[in-house]
């Protein structure tokens, strides 16, 4: 009988897993044709319409973690969750799951992005990012002074430094762009380390391939970091980038072991 208690609460988790992904996908269409477009309507002005759309992308990425919740695919744990409410900060996060920016969103009811060439193409997010208020990724070269902006007119900056999922077991690198964003906005670093136990939806894994017991997502909220701390006493930027470049690989990777822990 344990035996089949088990096969049975795994496959229903595969099913409520594969619900999640048409709840995701659906869900995400309906918004960017009905709520997002009424709150635009409704505003008064971008800073009005970027204020609402964030907080409809908070409110529906929170109901979807509740839906994930409720079906038994996972729980989740937050830890100093109130230093992601101060403003102006830059929120560096580490990238091992898929879900890692929605889990970030769903904690912050106000909070720029930087969005991929997809997300800023496709028909149906284009708009609702571009109503929020997100960073399109499409010119690099200006991409670190338009982020600067942002934190220096008091928004916060959600980024993921490695630029891609980090695979289970290999340590965390990151690339320098959220330093270089962080020195030449003279903005505080707010490190966020995401843990996902037991391994489950890593890149290039199928969705249905899931663990054998629902997973743990642990968001750990340290103490922020500035960014002038860094630089040297020539007044190297660049060297101020690696520096503290290597400085947030040390403590994502020594955080990251100590929640696995």
């Amino acid at each position: 009988m344990k035996g089949l208690g088990a096969r049975t609460n795994y496959l229903w988790r595969v099913i409520a897993t594969g619900l999640s992904f048409v709840l995701f996908g659906i869900g995400g269409v309906l918004l960017s044709v009905t709520l997002f477009p009424l709150a635009r309507l409704l505003s008064h002005g971008p800073d009005d319409t970027r204020r609402r759309t964030q907080y409809l992308m908070h409110l529906s990425w929170r109901v979807f973690i509740a839906f994930m919740k409720a079906t038994g695919i996972l729980t989740c744990e937050l830890r100093g969750g109130e230093r992601l409410l101060q403003p102006g900060r830059l929120v560096v996060c580490n990238h091992p799951r898929l879900l890692a920016v929605v889990f970030l969103l769903a904690f912050m009811p106000r909070v720029d992005c930087i969005v991929t060439t997809g997300i800023s193409r496709n028909p149906f997010m284009r708009w609702p990012a571009a109503w929020a208020g997100y960073i399109a990724s499409d010119d690099p070269q200006a991409l670190v002074g338009l982020c600067a902006e942002r934190l220096r007119q008091g928004h916060s900056l959600l980024v993921f430094p490695e630029g891609t999922r980090s695979q289970p077991g290999q340590p965390v690198r990151m690339k320098r762009g959220a330093a270089q964003i962080a020195l030449a906005a003279g903005a505080e670093i707010l490190p966020v380390t995401l843990n996902v136990s037991p391994t489950t939806l890593i890149k290039g894994q199928p969705w249905y391939h899931i663990p054998p017991r629902r997973f743990h997502v642990t968001v750990c909220v340290d103490s922020p970091l500035r960014a002038e701390d860094f630089v040297p006493a020539d007044g190297s930027r660049s060297l101020a980038a690696r520096h503290l470049t290597e400085h947030l690989e040390r403590h994502f990777n020594t955080r990251i072991a100590q929640l696995a822990g």
